[in-house]
């Protein structure tokens, strides 16, 4: 099997692996699924995921469709770099491979630009087509005309609070502090039409190239978007969420560039932290009660960013 044969053939990836000696290396794939990398005859090297066997659960349906079509969708825009989806099937999903690299302030600052192109490549709604997945986790992608803030507290916010505290990992004090969060979503201004956002944009998702283009590295450095959780949403998302978890590297320069590319509205280093909590509340709706500093810190944060969130630039 070669590249060209895969493309025009994506259906029997699985049966070669079964059936023919196809080089499987393993690779990191995240926190969810098993990664590999399949080594084809022609050379060409391809990225695989599948759901674990231990996960203890059949994969949800419409897992790996939904990373596809976000994947697609967010490449569609031709303003930044996403791998090409060669195969995508209920069980397994497989990109054109991608050579790492080492952070670059130049490959940063292109990718503030680029970024700043995705986002201005627009959505028809906030939501998606497609059903939603942050992480393992349902996301409600049902398109809606906003306002942006109605939408966020309820499908980005509200779900993952009732989640994290019906999973123990917060008290009920903890909740109350979210929802004063939401109640006053509407007062930290900067509503804006849907963006083409990545969506689960921590800085993990940065895959930084030692090239260009795809596999063989050609100079220079890029960075490529992986694990989107794509959708139409808010593009201080997107930014917010690069800070989170140690920041991206050279996270000054691609901000930096980002607003020369595209200014951000009045405000928008008060709103940090709301964009922030969507993230945290799926950790700890996942991962559970080890965030919860993280939420609750987050929350204060928020509103004590209402006042300057419609001041500040």
């Amino acid at each position: 099997m070669d590249l060209a044969y895969l493309r025009a053939h994506p259906e029997q990836l699985p049966t070669f692996l079964t059936h023919q000696r196809i080089r499987e290396t393993p690779v990191s794939g995240g926190d969810i699924c098993t990664a590999s990398r399949l080594t084809l005859d022609d050379g060409h090297s391809v990225f695989t995921k599948t759901w674990p066997e231990h996960a203890g659960r059949p994969v949800p349906e419409g897992f790996f469709a939904t990373e596809a079509a976000g994947l697609s969708w967010l490449r569609e825009a031709g303003a930044v770099a996403v791998p090409e989806v060669l195969v995508a099937l209920p069980d397994l999903l497989a990109l054109e491979w991608i050579e790492p690299g080492e952070p670059g302030p130049e490959a940063a600052e292109r990718f503030g630009r680029e970024l700043a192109g995705l986002h201005g490549a627009g959505a028809p709604a906030f939501g998606a087509r497609w059903t939603g997945f942050i992480g393992a986790l349902p996301a409600d992608n049902t398109p809606d005309d906003g306002p942006w803030a109605d939408w966020f507290a309820r499908t980005r916010l509200l779900p993952y609070l009732r989640r994290s505290v019906d999973g123990g990992a917060l008290t009920g004090a903890d909740a109350t502090l979210v929802e004063q969060v939401v109640a006053r979503i509407g007062e930290f201004g900067g509503d804006e039409p849907p963006a083409r956002i990545h969506g689960d944009l921590w800085p993990g998702n940065l895959l930084w190239s030692s090239g260009d283009g795809g596999g063989d590295g050609d100079g220079g450095g890029r960075v490529w978007l992986v694990d989107p959780a794509a959708h139409g949403g808010h593009r201080e998302t997107d930014l917010a969420q690069l800070a989170l978890f140690g920041a991206a590297p050279h996270q000054d320069r691609i901000l930096a560039a980002y607003r020369e590319s595209w200014p951000l509205a009045d405000g928008w280093r008060g709103r940090v932290p709301l964009h922030q909590l969507h993230l945290l509340l799926v950790h700890t709706a996942i991962f559970g009660g080890a965030y919860r500093d993280s939420v609750t810190r987050c929350a204060r944060d928020a509103l004590r960013g209402v006042g300057r969130a419609t001041v500040d630039g």
